[in-house]
């Protein structure tokens, strides 16, 4: 049984068996775990990598086998042309992203390529193919850019004006364009700050604060640790994207956006705090970098996720202090496999 395999599915019944998926992004976190989930319940799943690095995170999570991995860009139309057709693929979660905010500030027209190019290209290779039923796109709170209500509902405009949150937002507005112009069976997913086991991107405050205090380091805030957001556990992100998925028929559910959070949002040095607790390294002191918020950062953001749990039966399961043990528990066995590795 790989690590991923979890509480994700628990009772749950077998719709996905005998489906065909691609996965897009599956070589990040989110949509490795995504991939192993519709793999165990019974779906033959297409992951899309854009790399081939040493280990992705659907190797660092057991899976490498458990899928059909190609390799490629999501602005590559005949790469998805062909594994749409070959694979009669059914289904699509379209998860690849250029997904550091940081590189999109320094270098964004890589982060529209992958992130605006990207989702039309995969949306157009959809719409013509005759096998596919469905279509999900990630999207983002951060699409929302900057609101002084909160929490986020769905009706809030898009805002998003940084390079990363405005990509995003062009993203999310196209995939909905494609159900409205072409009737595409097309559902957005707008995700709060996801986070668990899997996550190899070490400049990320929860995979980068757990990396610090299993090795006994201070662990290090950019910002001056004020900015509040919401923490997601990934498999109550899974089960978000899952559902969103399986209601695609439903009107009330084609062409629209959800949310997914945990009505908890909490501020940075908040967050370290509860991870230093799960770590066991309460004794360790944060080093505060900042004297103010990041450039270009928002300083309270949060969602609303009433509308996914009326339409979509969805709520957040894992409290913060849950999640961050299990993805604790994750690091340390993952660090100490890589420690023993390098030692041979």
């Amino acid at each position: 049984m790989s690590v991923a395999q979890s509480a994700v599915g628990a009772g749950r019944g077998n719709a996905w068996a005998g489906s065909n998926v691609l996965v897009t992004g599956a070589g990040g976190f989110v949509g490795a775990w995504l991939a192993l989930e519709l793999a165990n319940r019974g779906a033959r799943v297409v992951a899309l990598l854009h790399d081939r690095q040493p280990v992705s995170s659907l190797e660092a999570l057991g899976g490498e086998r458990q899928a059909v991995r190609a390799y490629g860009s999501v602005t590559d139309e005949a790469l998805l042309d062909r594994l749409l057709n070959r694979y009669e693929v059914d289904t699509v979660f379209h998860l690849a992203a250029q997904a550091i905010v940081g590189a999109a500030n320094r270098s964004p027209l890589p982060t529209f390529e992958a992130n605006v190019r990207g989702t039309w290209t995969v949306l157009e290779t959809a719409r013509r193919c005759s096998t596919i039923r469905r279509v999900v796109v990630a999207s983002s709170d951060k699409a929302y850019g900057e609101h002084v209500q909160l929490p986020y509902t769905e009706e809030f405009s898009l805002l998003g004006l940084n390079p990363y949150d405005a990509s995003k937002a062009c993203a999310d507005v196209i995939a909905r364009s494609y159900h409205k112009a072409f009737r595409l069976p097309v559902v957005v997913v707008r995700c709060a700050n996801i986070y668990g086991g899997g996550d190899l991107n070490f400049s990320r405050i929860v995979p980068g604060t757990i990396h610090s205090a299993l090795r006994g380091e201070p662990p290090i805030v950019r910002s001056d640790g004020t900015p509040v957001r919401d923490y997601l556990y990934v498999e109550d992100a899974v089960r978000g994207y899952l559902a969103a998925a399986e209601r695609l028929e439903d009107p009330a559910v084609a062409g629209c956006p959800f949310n997914f959070g945990t009505k908890r949002p909490v501020a940075v040095l908040e967050l370290v705090g509860a991870i230093l607790n799960a770590t066991g390294r309460s004794d360790l002191k944060p080093k505060v970098l900042g004297k103010g918020k990041l450039s270009g950062e928002i300083d309270r953001q949060y969602l609303s996720s009433v509308r996914a749990h009326e339409v979509l039966g969805w709520s957040a399961r894992e409290s913060l202090e849950s999640g961050l043990m299990k993805t604790t528990a994750w690091y340390a066995k993952f660090l100490a496999g890589q420690e023993r590795s390098q030692a041979r």
